[in-house]
């Protein structure tokens, strides 16, 4: 497969602010639904009069104001025209492929009967997995007897906002589904209803519910109501490690109707619906109040609509060119981004990421939601270059679970750490096979590649001292030279035992991709070492020096491993990374002689993310219309009408699957604009295509700055961005063009602009030049 998460006990993954107490604001209901516990005593009575009251007073003062929202919203919804939002009048066969909504703490796939949160796993060893969380808004709106209506199901990526909306000749239904972005521990539903003709009698629309308050992975309880919503709450079965902490879950959600009323005198009406889940009693009702208050202050999506604009101003990658590829980049980008904090919340404990995202990963589904190097080597470039913060948090899941890898690497006899191919939150190795997590050690590498990564785009040394990544990088370089074995006869360092990427082959000796990661975290741990005044063990130089990295010189190529023969089928990318992400130096001649001897032999019904990255190198040597149709392959991964992808073409594999999201991001991000993130500097080497006649690059990072790149032409512009002083320190950056030397100095708010040729961003105080490959 590839590779995901890690273990470590966390405390509460969102602390909600403190708020006063106010009413729900939900309007007119009929019957309670069956599932809901009867209200007791003045207070849920007092609570269903003020809500009614409450949304009277509303309708009263605000009805054209209302009216007009609800029209903008629909036709928002409904714009076939907007590519960022993908809209269908039917939903998929395969229920799978409904789109997932996610916050980096709640992950859901609307209208299931189940959820999950990030961080909470039950089973040990082998057999944990995402805990199965009941979801109270698994509903759908039914008409009437006899009235099916219009039917339109939208997903608004710049909102991460589903709606359902059904029109009959009587009524407007428009239901409203998301995962809030600035309070995660919170999961919303609304329901507008609008009449469209004149009538005084009632018009009633059905909510059919398939929500259980029950888990086969936690054993619920019945709490006591709270402010007339309902509670459950219990641990999970089982922990991840035996003797270790089962996490517990609180859920309090607004009862549910079976139907909604449109009474006579309302030409329109909208109930809102919240769910609040959490690690404790207190920090649920703490989440939930927050939830009622923001409704009480009109807030509420507003609140949710502005965090998920926020993310967007700083992080767009658009194309002017082909529709799909636009699409396909937009959507990868919003599933992407669902799975990470919002920006205000990256102190909170992370989860990690996992191949299918936190909607996924029951028992038995998805890879049971753990972490794997798909995070680290897949995932996180793409988000790192947008958003360091967000990739911070990536680390710090990493150093959380460095007790778990120790442990790991003891285990299996050598020093150091060794980061888990499986992971969850201890850290120990939850790989259901073996043979996985003994031989799949390239995982190590990966993890150092992500630490590295971070360091070059913002020189910060803090995240390696205060927050403990020198002990990754330090634990990681023990690893490697307790791992290694000396040749005496070929006087080199050989990696013994190993399954590469290519998980069609194992036991294998001197795997290129591992042995040059190994290389690479070593030389870093070496480097770091430097910077912090730390002693280095000379024998991390030693062994990075003298490591073993296959190449035949007579066939000018690399061959996967000791032994390999050219021609063997391979399972994925696995060589082809040696150029990019990883940097190996090569002439181009040789870099051509690799991506032929492996492009035509990698199996095509491999996992998503591979042909993403036989583009990118085919963008390194100008050839890039091979480069686009390699890219095109990536669309028959795409299962529409909500741009989900799955692992196979098939729609086979996991599903949501962020890897292929992860590789097909980096083929256009890395690819097109040749970014290259190294020691000194940010290199590039744009290039267009007949399918993309012009690139746009919003809000990215380079040592404190946020800069935008619009590849048009023959020309490139770039404009650094004025930001505001609380922002932090900023290194003063400027452009050197590689073919005449010219260095271009760039000032805050301004625009500059430059042939379409190779150069580097880099500190103006710099005297290193780097250029790409």
């Amino acid at each position: 497969m590839l590779a995901s998460s890690s273990d470590r006990a966390r405390a509460e993954a969102t602390a909600c602010p403190s708020l006063p107490p106010i009413m729900h604001s939900s309007a007119r209901a009929s019957s309670p639904h069956p599932n809901a516990m009867r209200r007791k005593g003045l207070s849920a009575a007092l609570l269903l009069v003020v809500a009614v009251t409450y949304l009277l007073s509303q309708l009263r003062s605000s009805h054209r104001c209302v009216s007009k929202r609800s029209q903008e919203e629909a036709e928002m919804a409904c714009d076939p025209s907007d590519p960022y939002v993908f809209t269908t009048d039917a939903l998929p066969s395969d229920l799978r492929f409904l789109p997932p909504l996610a916050n980096g703490l709640l992950g859901w796939t609307v209208y299931d009967n189940i959820m999950h949160m990030g961080g909470v796993y039950n089973g040990e060893g082998g057999d944990c997995h995402r805990a199965d969380v009941p979801c109270p808004l698994a509903v759908r709106v039914k008409m009437g007897e006899g009235e099916e209506g219009k039917h339109t199901y939208s997903l608004d990526t710049r909102t991460g906002l589903f709606t359902h909306i059904v029109c009959t000749e009587s009524v407007c239904v428009t239901q409203s589904l998301y995962a809030h972005r600035q309070y995660p521990n919170l999961l919303v539903m609304e329901v507008l209803l609008v009449r469209q003709v004149t009538s005084q009698e009632p018009i009633t629309v059905q909510l059919d519910s398939s929500f259980s308050p029950q888990s086969k992975d936690i054993v619920f309880q019945e709490g006591p109501e709270y402010r007339g919503a309902r509670h459950i709450f219990g641990q999970t079965k089982e922990s991840e490690v035996q003797g270790g902490s089962r996490p517990s879950v609180h859920i309090i959600w607004t009862p549910l109707m079976t139907s909604l009323t449109l009474q006579a005198e309302q030409s329109q009406s909208r109930w809102g619906f919240l769910a609040a889940f959490a690690r404790s009693n207190e920090s649920a009702q703490s989440c939930f109040d927050t939830g009622l208050q923001l409704i009480a202050d009109g807030n509420l999506r507003p609140s949710h609509n502005r965090a998920w604009a926020e993310l967007w101003l700083g992080s767009r990658l658009e194309i002017a060119g082909e529709e799909p590829l636009s699409r396909a980049l937009i959507g990868c980008l919003f599933y992407l981004l669902s799975a990470f904090p919002s920006l205000d919340q990256t102190s909170a404990a992370f989860g990690g990421v996992s191949p299918g995202g936190l909607s996924n990963g029951g028992r038995g589904q998805d890879y049971w939601g753990h972490v794997f190097w798909d995070q680290d080597t897949w995932m996180y470039p793409s988000i790192a270059l947008f958003y360091p913060s967000l990739a911070r948090t990536v680390l710090e899941y990493r150093v959380g679970t460095l007790e778990g890898a120790r442990a790991n690497a003891e285990q299996q006899g050598y020093k150091g750490v060794k980061f888990a191919w499986e992971s969850a939150v201890s850290g120990r190795e939850v790989c259901p096979e073996d043979i996985y997590g003994q031989q799949e050690i390239h995982i190590n590498g990966d993890v150092i590649h992500a630490f590295q990564h971070y360091y070059y785009l913002t020189q910060d040394l803090d995240m390696f001292r205060e927050g403990r990544g020198s002990e990754v990088v330090w634990g990681v370089a023990d690893y490697w030279v307790s791992r290694v074995t000396w040749s005496s006869e070929d006087q080199s360092y050989h990696i013994k035992s190993v399954m590469p990427p290519d998980e069609y082959y194992y036991n294998v000796d001197d795997s290129v991709f591992t042995n040059t990661v190994a290389k690479n975290s070593l030389d870093f741990a070496v480097e770091l070492a430097a910077l912090l005044q730390y002693p280095a063990p000379p024998e991390w130089q030693a062994v990075a020096e003298r490591l073993k990295i296959p190449f035949d010189p007579d066939l000018q190529y690399h061959p996967e491993f000791k032994g390999y023969k050219k021609g063997g089928v391979v399972k994925q990318a696995d060589v082809v990374l040696l150029g990019y992400p990883l940097g190996l130096p090569m002439s181009a001649a040789v870099r051509r002689n690799d991506l032929e001897a492996y492009e035509p032999v990698t199996d095509p019904r491999g996992p998503a993310m591979t042909w993403g990255m036989f583009a990118v190198a085919w963008m390194e040597l100008g050839e890039t219309e091979r480069a686009q149709e390699l890219l095109e392959k990536c669309y028959k991964n795409i299962q529409g009408p909500f741009q989900v992808w799955s692992e196979s073409t098939d729609g086979s594999g996991a599903v949501n699957f962020l890897t292929g999201m992860g590789g097909f991001l980096q083929a256009v991000l890395f690819g097109y604009t040749g970014f290259r993130v190294q020691k000194d500097c940010l290199s590039f080497s744009p290039v267009l295509s007949d399918a993309v006649a012009e690139l746009s690059v919003t809000g990215v990072s380079y040592l404190g700055n946020k800069l935008n790149w619009l590849v048009k032409g023959e020309e490139v512009s770039v404009k650094l961005w004025d930001l505001p002083v609380h922002a932090g320190k900023a290194a003063a950056l400027e452009v050197v063009l590689k073919a005449s030397g010219t260095r271009i100095p760039l000032t805050p708010g301004q625009t500059v602009t430059f042939p379409r040729e190779a150069g580097a961003l880099r500190r103006r105080d710099s005297a290193y030049s780097c250029w790409p490959i």
